[in-house]
């Protein structure tokens, strides 16, 4: 190509379409896509799976995989640039993430593993594989603000619907979803109602109480940046755009579980530094009378929750906790730096309820050092636009996105998240969603010189 056919070809334009309402006919599609998955990750329980396929079958999983592949067919026909190319960190530690554990599989295999490890590690690098078309079509396809605003709105309505749902199984003491076993096709697996204290624990569409509270926990920063966004902009009045925040805190409340207050109070206080002084006083408050009404009107639950952090000392699944890392040393030692393998270390060997850990044993300290680097770079991605755009609801939207991933991080820390098909999903879909958030933040950087010197 000549030298004056590139300098005849026009630079990319910007994405000055983030600033307006009207949505740009070409990011739709990833959008629609996106939401399908989400409608999946939310919408069908998380132990329903298309007979034959056992874990292979959810449905959010098989379309995170076509999401991969419809990423793959849109790069390669790929004829020109929308908007102005944007450096994304997270897409390096995501595919370092990826390379490590495709070297600890390949390093496992010639060790030799049982066959029934063998078959888990290959579902895992599937299961992997699916998160990153999530993450991959999300962080890619959405390239506007009208799309990034769209799709934190359907995820907060989606943690909103899942709440209550939590609260009508708490009331009832059933999961209110038989009728998905009617359904021809789909096999379900073992599920059910626990109980605490005498109270039962919803777990919404999930499969265990932890994996419901951690996902509404990690709405919830999306729900509170809502609705301080719609207040100020005057597109939603109080107290209506408090609504899905309040359901998601109440239903929180009556998870009936450790994890889920501390989940509650890790993205209550990372959503605080994002929030004007006088939402910060209506988030105290709100949330002050939703523990108030929750204590009201369901006598015995204060005692039950006082009880759990209490009785710390002497619960049997914490001290399981804090003695099983003592015992990380021996499991590694035959792999330090790339691990076990990815899925290779099943229950049977030891249940340490700490996804950081598992990360540790599984892809050693390379991978645990890759996926914490994903972590720290996607809350940087979008934390950035803080300084990158002028307009306060990108900025925003940039800490609510970082609050939300903080939250599920820290979360990881008291159960095995990825192992639970809603906590992961959404999980990478906040990765993908930060660098999305970032492109905007960048189009807003590039655009405001120029006007003002126009």
């Amino acid at each position: 190509m000549s030298d004056a056919l590139v300098a005849a070809r026009p630079a990319p334009p910007p994405v000055r379409a983030a600033r307006g309402r009207t949505r740009p006919a070409r990011t739709g599609t990833a959008l629609t896509m996106v939401t399908v998955y989400l409608v999946l990750l939310f919408g069908i329980p998380s132990n329903l799976v298309v007979s034959g396929l056992g874990s292979l079958g959810r449905p959010s999983l098989l379309w995170g995989l076509l999401l991969l592949l419809w990423w793959v067919v849109a790069r390669l026909q790929a004829r020109a640039v929308d908007v102005m190319p944007t450096s994304q960190p997270v897409r390096w530690a995501c595919t370092a993430l990826f390379v490590i554990a495709l070297v600890s599989f390949a390093a496992a295999l010639f060790r030799g593993q049982p066959a029934d490890q063998v078959t888990t590690a290959m579902t895992s690098l599937l299961r992997l594989l699916s998160w990153g078309g999530v993450v991959l079509v999300t962080l890619d396809g959405l390239r506007t603000l009208c799309d990034v605003e769209r799709l934190v709105s359907r995820i907060v309505v989606a943690g909103a619907a899942v709440s209550v749902l939590g609260l009508a199984q708490f009331v009832t003491g059933s999961t209110l979803l038989d009728f998905f076993t009617l359904i021809p096709g789909f096999d379900s697996e073992d599920a059910g109602v626990l109980a605490r204290g005498g109270f039962t624990r919803p777990t919404g569409t999930a499969t265990h109480p932890l994996e419901y509270s951690a996902a509404i926990c990690a709405v919830l920063p999306l729900a509170i940046t809502q609705g301080v966004i719609r207040a100020e902009s005057g597109r939603g009045r109080l107290p209506w755009t408090w609504i899905p925040a309040g359901l998601i805190v109440f239903s929180a409340l009556l998870s009936v579980s450790r994890s889920g207050m501390i989940g509650l109070a890790v993205a209550l206080a990372a959503s605080l530094p994002a929030l004007p002084r006088a939402s910060r006083a209506v988030l105290a408050l709100g949330g002050l009378a939703a523990a108030v009404v929750a204590v009201i009107a369901v006598p015995g639950l204060f005692g039950t929750v006082v009880g759990l952090f209490a009785t710390v000392d002497s619960d049997s699944s914490t001290l399981s906790r804090t003695n099983a890392l003592a015992r990380v040393p021996d499991f590694i030692a035959s792999s330090p730096a790339i691990g076990l393998g990815f899925g290779t270390f099943l229950p049977r060997y030891y249940i340490f309820d700490n996804q950081w850990v598992l990360i540790l044993l599984e892809l050693g300290v390379l991978g645990a050092l890759a996926f914490a680097a994903m972590v720290l770079t996607a809350m940087w991605g979008a934390v950035s636009t803080v300084r990158r755009s002028p307009y306060t609801d990108v900025a925003a939207l940039g800490r609510g996105v970082a609050a939300s991933i903080a939250t599920t991080a820290i979360l990881f820390a008291f159960f095995d998240g990825l192992s639970f098909p809603i906590s992961a999903g959404m999980f990478f879909l906040l990765i993908g969603l930060s660098g999305a958030i970032r492109t905007v933040g960048n189009a807003d950087a590039a655009l405001v010189p120029a006007k003002a010197t126009a």
